[in-house]
């Protein structure tokens, strides 16, 4: 997420959109992830990820392409100079939907297993189809809440099946300065493993710059329930980024 005070856009763009309108802020934006991840699932791992975004392109407020590469050691430590590529994931955020009173942002994601070798992704086309809405809460604060159903469309017919629903809720807090602090619960119900529940929560801090750039540093635990799919035990993350 670009980090600025809640307030300058509206809530929505500023949640799910990074911050981008037709109307003002940048168009593009590009910026490096690394994620130390302890017992991570096949889709949550030890890895550096490059990502690229469109923001207010034509029908969309966000277009996103993230090209993972995971370390071939997938241990927490990793092995940041030896990577492979990873199962590239498109993203797609149509323009904004009202339902009554409540704005919501449609999301389209597609999980491609371009992973080499195969063991480091899922072996499985996937889709993903979700909603996200946010807004206010008092003063600098603004919550963002996003329900997601995720599913294997194609793929080899011996990895393991996806079918899983994800929820985010996150508050995220701004200052002038140009810092900011969000928390996110992320619950998982993973329909493969028979309805069971798992959780994590992250905890993450940023700073923004007035020239584009920005930072982030982000720690995450399992909150609660086993092993199940797009969780993890632990995981340390580093971003910089930059917006033009």
């Amino acid at each position: 997420m670009w980090l600025i005070r809640a307030g300058a856009l509206p809530p929505l763009l500023l949640v799910a959109a990074g911050g981008a309108c037709a109307d003002e802020g940048p168009r593009w934006g590009v910026e490096l992830k690394r994620q130390n991840t302890g017992r991570g699932t096949p889709e949550e791992q030890t890895r550096t990820t490059l990502r690229f975004e469109s923001y207010a392109t034509g029908p969309f407020v966000l277009v996103r392409l993230d090209l993972p590469f995971p370390d071939a050691k997938q241990d927490f430590g990793g092995s940041p100079f030896d990577p492979r590529l990873g199962d590239i994931k498109l993203r797609a955020d149509p323009q904004p939907l009202r339902l009554g009173d409540v704005p919501w942002t449609p999301r389209v994601e597609l999980t491609m297993p371009t992973a080499n070798p195969d063991s480091l992704g899922a072996r499985k086309w996937q889709l993903g189809l979700g909603a996200r809405t946010s807004g206010p809460l008092a003063q600098q604060f603004t919550y963002g809440l996003l329900l997601q159903q995720n599913l294997a469309v194609a793929g080899a017919s011996d990895a393991k099946d996806i079918n899983n629903t994800k929820a985010e809720l996150e508050v995220l807090d701004t200052w002038a300065s140009g810092h900011s602090l969000k928390f996110t619960l992320k619950p998982v119900v993973d329909w493969v493993m028979d309805g069971q529940t798992g959780a994590v929560a992250e905890i993450e801090g940023g700073r923004r710059f007035a020239n584009g750039w920005r930072w982030t540093l982000m720690g995450g635990l399992r909150a609660w329930g086993p092993a199940v799919a797009g969780t993890y035990g632990k995981r340390i993350e580093l971003t910089v980024g930059h917006r033009f």
